[in-house]
């Protein structure tokens, strides 16, 4: 019985995680915190909220554990937000919007973030939205500026 309830938690957990092919990666020749910062600015001036900056790699030594650079932006714009949650107040779950900056085992830093038409495919949003294309506009951009 305590196996299956683990084997039940483990794929429910999976399952609410996402796909691989579901985020969008953008290289980055800075560094972790050079880029989270150019991308908090992108944010910034592009009039969106700033709701918090999470280092996990900090995190992690305060807990004597190591972790490679990796910092997690939460952002958001309630002219993009707000439609999706009356659309289906679930899309809470998902907002305000992240972006992960993160350095992988072979010293390549990137920009990664959920694609929005995906992360709200299993609410009651249409898939043809015009904030979902407004969001995927926003992450693009904010993401590539701050990988310039």
């Amino acid at each position: 019985m305590k196996k299956t309830l683990i084997l039940a938690g483990a794929i429910a957990l999976a399952s609410a995680l996402p796909a691989a092919a579901d985020l969008v990666a953008v290289p980055s020749q800075k560094p972790v915190g050079e880029t989270m910062d150019a991308l908090q600015a992108a944010v910034e001036g592009a009039g969106a909220t700033v709701f918090a900056r999470v280092d996990h790699a900090a995190g992690a030594q305060n807990a004597a554990l190591e972790l490679s650079p990796s910092q997690l932006l939460i952002f958001g714009n309630p002219k993009l937000g707000t439609p999706a949650m009356q659309a289906d107040m679930r899309a809470g779950l998902y907002l305000p919007l992240k972006v992960l900056a993160y350095e992988d085992a072979g010293g390549q830093v990137w920009l990664t973030y959920e694609d929005p038409a995906e992360m709200l495919s299993g609410l009651d949003v249409p898939a043809d939205a015009e904030f979902i294309a407004k969001m995927q506009g926003a992450l693009g951009k904010l993401t590539a500026k701050a990988a310039e």
